[in-house]
């Protein structure tokens, strides 16, 4: 007991000697350090600290003033809604072909939108999103390499389309069949493809933006000559994995560009109600993201923004943002009435006056690359190829019952062992409730 209470009265002698010494050593320190003289503005920069704090250690003044919003960001825009370039400088005078191609799979979205939406409405697939109003965002797509990673949101199967994901494909997925890449385990449009570099779509919004950071980061660690793309609606913006995916990318320096889709709308909700400040560009600034605002209905300014924001994502190692303003033709979903929030006449008035598919068009009549009979033609072409991917895939059985436990583990844990055997003994027990005759045998 004694000596207990004599090593405890040491250790606090001990730890009160080195205490003194640390405070004398602070004074000694105190005393030493000459007076710094404030500066004209009465701010005075006491040690190195502050530099390190602040990136310009002299951006002080002695003026008290709230900063107030600043001047409306204006959105690039290469040709109007005739269709007339606006500046010949900023055409990018692709090919022929390679413009005919933009308009062509803007052409086959759009008709492949009309056929599964219906078919959804008739109970044929279980749910769908159309891309109407912005399908010009094709325009990315072209500026793209191959080797650059993709990470969607909902309305990007343009990117699919132009990269050449095929319409089996597409209906497969829609349908969950047995040669569904997901097995059934998705939602319709909830897209992905490894071999196209293009992320599976997921449902939570704005998950994919951090993941998209990352990505890029990855590829900035490798030494790839890519980047990652990642897009999102103005809606999506509000949720968290936003800011710490900008944040994320801004500080790490990761060559990712981040492409929102302003389409007014986050579901009901009008982007008046969903921010106050100047839209989704502001944001970037603030991080320090390198930003620019295009007119989303303009197949070109959007093209033109992705080209060169790609090039400065990877040769500057660094983020860039571009806000694409549109507007949101058709329905959210399948599950949305959009009647109940908005006139019908402003949607019929937007659809006519500043249609994306019109206003290429207009472009290409206008260099006389196409015409009527051509439009006429590919349409039905397009529409045949379509039905002829939906009747097959409707007629595919589904997914084999055992993948309702595969693709998670390497090998299969006993308790999942244990679950899928219950289940085969159910299903060979009751046949007349579990009906297997339209799933795959394996």
């Amino acid at each position: 007991m004694l000596r207990a209470r004599f090593l405890l009265r040491n250790s606090v002698v001990q730890q009160q000697k080195r205490l003194f010494a640390v405070s004398s050593k602070l004074s000694n320190l105190a005393a030493s350090t000459s007076v710094v003289e404030p500066k004209p503005d009465g701010n005075v920069i006491t040690s190195s600290s502050d530099a390190r704090t602040w990136s310009a250690t002299d951006n002080f003044t002695n003026t008290m003033q709230f900063i107030q919003k600043q001047q409306t960001l204006q959105a690039y825009r290469v040709m109007d809604h005739t269709g007339t370039v606006l500046n010949a400088d900023h055409d990018p005078n692709l090919p022929k072909e390679e413009v005919l191609k933009c308009y062509k799979d803007m052409l086959l979205l759009h008709t492949m939108d009309g056929i599964l939406y219906d078919a959804q409405r008739q109970g044929r697939i279980s749910f769908y999103m159309t891309h109407y109003g912005e399908e010009a965002m094709i325009g990315s797509a072209a500026a793209l390499s191959p080797e650059d990673i993709v990470f969607g949101q909902y309305r990007e199967a343009f990117m699919l389309v132009y990269r050449g994901f095929s319409l089996d494909e597409f209906v497969n997925q829609c349908f969950s069949n047995e040669l569904d890449y997901g097995k059934g385990r998705q939602m319709p449009i909830h897209y992905g493809s490894k071999k196209l570099n293009f992320q599976t779509i997921s449902s939570p919004l704005g998950t994919q933006i951090p993941q998209a950071s990352g990505a890029a980061y990855a590829l900035k660690m490798s030494g790839a000559n890519a980047c990652s793309l990642c897009f999102f609606g103005e809606g999506a913006a509000s949720e968290g994995d936003f800011h710490a995916g900008l944040n994320m990318a801004a500080t790490l320096k990761s060559p990712v560009i981040f492409f929102c889709r302003n389409n007014g709308f986050a579901i009901s909700t009008p982007s008046t109600e969903q921010y106050k400040g100047d839209g989704i560009a502001s944001r970037g600034i603030g991080y320090g993201i390198d930003t620019i605002r295009v007119d989303g209905n303009d197949i070109w300014a959007i093209y033109n923004a992705t080209k060169a924001a790609r090039e400065m994502a990877i040769k500057e190692q660094k983020p860039v943002l571009i806000e694409a303003m549109t507007y949101r033709i058709g329905h959210h979903s399948t599950s949305d009435d959009s009647t109940k929030y908005r006139d019908r006449k402003e949607v019929e008035e937007r659809a006519q006056f500043d249609n994306p598919l019109t206003r290429l068009r207009r472009y290409l009549e206008n260099k006389n690359w196409w015409s009527q009979d051509e439009e006429d033609a590919y349409r039905k072409k397009v529409k045949k190829d379509i039905m002829t991917s939906f009747t097959a895939a409707e007629k595919r059985k589904k997914p084999a019952v055992k993948h309702l436990f595969t693709d998670v583990y390497d090998e299969l844990p006993p308790n999942l062992i244990k679950q899928q055997q219950e289940l085969n003994e159910l299903i060979k027990k009751y046949p007349e409730y579990y009906n297997t005759d339209d799933y795959a045998s394996s």
